[in-house]
């Protein structure tokens, strides 16, 4: 029982975290154009 208030609050972090990470790509244009991205991969210019 005691593991889980070690466990309770670092799933609350993990979860913040993912969550802020996505929202740092989403603020900062990753997500704008992925169909061209995916061509110029493919493009090898």
């Amino acid at each position: 029982m005691d593991i889980l208030f070690l466990l309770v609050p670092l799933s609350v972090v993990l979860v913040l975290a993912v969550l802020g990470g996505l929202w740092w790509a989403v603020d900062r244009g990753q997500f704008e154009d992925i169909d061209r991205e995916g061509e110029r991969i493919l493009r090898g210019d």
